[in-house]
């Protein structure tokens, strides 16, 4: 099988690397940017900062910072009039997850008129304008993806889209802009990255340039996730983590998130539980119920996490994973559902609506293991106080 692996053009990665976005628009021959971020950033001054750099360059620029947790179509229809008014060139994401999936969005949709659900996949989004993303957490690895989540407004459905018109032409990647993040983003977005990395390797559609990075991913994580959350002044924790979430990133969208995401958007768009955090719900459960698809590839995990040794048999592995991903989540206190403050009630009734959202993503099919809607709505009420 050919694996068709989809990059940005220019990526810097490093200290400082963020200081770079006029020389990289001069670079691309850009000239009108469309700043999108949110307004925990504006108000940390990062914002200013990147308006600053262009303003020494003369380069024009306006700014959107409408951009909400989850990102939603109305926050994106907001970010499009400003960029049609100003007739931008490119976009420029300053932030996490959501403020890059914002801009991805609003570029794509620049000269679409449609309502975004009619892009959502199975449908794709192959053209927009150029898209500049400075990540600000160690998690999404959105800055190399052609993928974007966006919450549906009217239905509260998350919607998958993909496309090459949502990967950005240049990432520029700066573990400096991590070091203020609290300790549940830091938690939450670590091991976002990790799911990125295993369910990569695990994928029906793994290759081997996706199978070195998830790997190597997946240890840094091990490594250097809880030393992050203890110590957020480490600038070593603070640089790993930051390379694996890219990493994550380059390999889930180069091979494919699973099951574990799949499941994960409806939680998210249900229930507004952070990314990360319904991804972690999930990790052990789904880990261990998929296993006998793959038992070879999930073993190859537990080692690069330096949870089984080479001298362990795969399934003695397998159990060292599963135990060490359920220690893992212990450890960053991630909160089952019913922790979170969901009612069973409330659960139990939208889990029909969940599985089948879960399999309309196409996601599951990427599984070792493929599920169907009966079996996703029990590992659903599994997961509720697991």
């Amino acid at each position: 099988m050919t694996a068709n692996i989809n990059l940005p053009r220019i990526l810097r990665i490093g200290a400082e690397a963020s200081q770079m976005l006029p020389a990289t628009l001069k670079e691309l021959g850009l000239s009108r940017p469309l700043l999108v971020s949110d307004a925990f950033i504006v108000s940390l001054g990062w914002l200013t900062k990147l308006q600053q750099q262009l303003d020494q360059e003369g380069i024009f620029h306006r700014s959107f910072s409408g951009v909400v947790p989850d990102p939603t179509t109305d926050a994106i229809y907001e970010g499009l009039a400003v960029l049609r008014e100003n007739q931008h060139d490119c976009v420029v994401a300053l932030g996490g997850g959501s403020a890059i999936d914002t801009a991805k969005t609003i570029a794509a949709m620049a000269e679409r008129d449609q309502p975004i659900r009619h892009y959502k996949v199975p449908q794709t989004l192959d053209d927009g304008l150029p898209i500049i993303a400075i990540p600000t957490t160690a998690g999404t690895g959105s800055e190399t993806t052609r993928v974007a989540v966006i919450t549906d407004t009217e239905t509260h459905e998350k919607m998958l889209c993909m496309g090459l018109g949502l990967m950005p032409v240049a990432a520029l990647v700066d573990f400096e802009l991590t070091m203020t993040m609290p300790l549940r983003l830091t938690a939450d977005t670590g091991i976002d990255s990790l799911c990125h990395a295993l369910e990569a390797y695990v994928s029906r559609r793994a290759n081997p340039f996706t199978d070195t990075i998830a790997l190597a991913s997946m240890t840094a994580i091990a490594k250097h996730l809880r030393t992050a959350c203890r110590e957020p002044d480490n600038r070593v924790a603070r640089e790993a983590m930051m390379l694996a979430a890219t990493q994550g990133g380059i390999a889930f969208s180069n091979a494919s998130v699973t099951l574990i995401h799949g499941m994960s958007r409806p939680i998210g768009g249900l229930f507004h539980v952070p990314h990360g955090m319904s991804n972690a719900m999930l990790l052990p459960t789904v880990t261990e119920w998929s296993i006998s698809g793959a038992p070879s590839r999930y073993a190859d995990c537990a080692r690069a996490m330096q949870l089984a040794s080479a001298s362990d048999n795969d399934d003695q592995a397998n159990q060292k994973l599963v135990a060490g991903l359920r220690q893992l989540c212990a450890d960053l206190q991630v909160p089952t559902p019913a922790s979170f403050g969901i009612s069973e009630e409330q659960w139990r009734q939208v889990i029909p609506t969940m599985a089948q959202q879960a399999l309309n993503s196409g996601s599951p099919a990427n599984n070792p293991r493929i599920p169907n809607a009966e079996q996703i709505a029990e590992l659903y009420q599994g997961v509720w106080t697991n």
